[in-house]
């Protein structure tokens, strides 16, 4: 089984332009992202793909692998499967460019999910954080996931869900973090897939392969490491850094 990582690396981010690029206790985002996923040994390939010349310039002068993405995409997702099209592999996993802590456990995790599924019932693994930061679950900018008795996610909303109509039943929430791993078909099929309301809605990529029947595997893990979304993130994840 041939497993990569690919990090999508989009420069002109809505809320935070350039983040990818902003110093991060002396390198780059970007930087520290690729040299932490190429630190866990797990693949056969890091590969990082970009719309930006600024950033497959700075990841070629560390000697790293970087392509330019050949069209415009309105997702990450879009942009791997575009770069994956013609490698031969079985697995890819997207590490957003704007989480430098991905750590080896959680990596491990998703990558064993495939290594299980002799049956290939699982289309792609995500990872997910229990919550319980009333402010967190509220936050539009969090992305919850639920997910049935085996772990498969039902929905992701923007908004908290489940919703507390009854505060006295005992429920987790759950933070998605925006790390994947694809069976190389099935991110083929989404790019060739037509966004659908409930995607276009949320505003959340993941929910176009549930709208279309797609079967996503949550694992859960502990490490919530820093997403850097805002100048407010790059500051926390400057003092988690030391």
């Amino acid at each position: 089984m041939k497993i990569i990582a690919m990090i999508p690396a989009r420069y002109s981010a809505t809320r935070f332009p350039g983040k990818l690029m902003k110093d991060l206790n002396g390198k780059p985002v970007i930087t520290r992202t690729y040299e932490a996923t190429v630190n866990t040994n797990l693949f056969d390939d890091v590969i990082v793909v970009t719309d930006s010349d600024i950033i497959f310039d700075e990841i070629s002068k560390i000697g790293g692998h970087v392509m330019i993405s050949q069209k415009e995409h309105e997702c990450g997702s879009d942009r791997i499967a575009e770069a994956v099209a013609d490698l031969d592999i079985d697995i890819v996993i997207n590490v957003q460019g704007d989480e430098p802590f991905t750590e080896v456990e959680s990596l491990k995790k998703l990558i064993q999910v495939f290594k299980e599924d002799k049956e290939q019932q699982v289309d792609l693994a995500s990872l997910m954080v229990h919550i319980t930061d009333w402010d967190e679950i509220k936050n539009p900018n969090t992305v919850k996931v639920i997910v049935d008795q085996n772990n498969f996610a039902l929905y992701f909303s923007r908004s908290p869900i489940p919703y507390p109509r009854d505060e006295t039943v005992s429920v987790n929430y759950y933070k998605h973090k925006g790390v994947y791993a694809f069976r190389k078909q099935a991110i083929l099929d989404f790019y060739n897939l037509p966004m659908l309301s409930l995607e276009a809605s949320e505003k959340i990529e993941c929910i176009r392969y549930l709208e279309y029947g797609k079967r996503i595997k949550m694992v859960e893990t502990n490490v919530q490491g820093v997403e850097i979304d805002t100048p407010e993130d790059l500051e926390r994840a400057k003092k988690l850094w030391k």
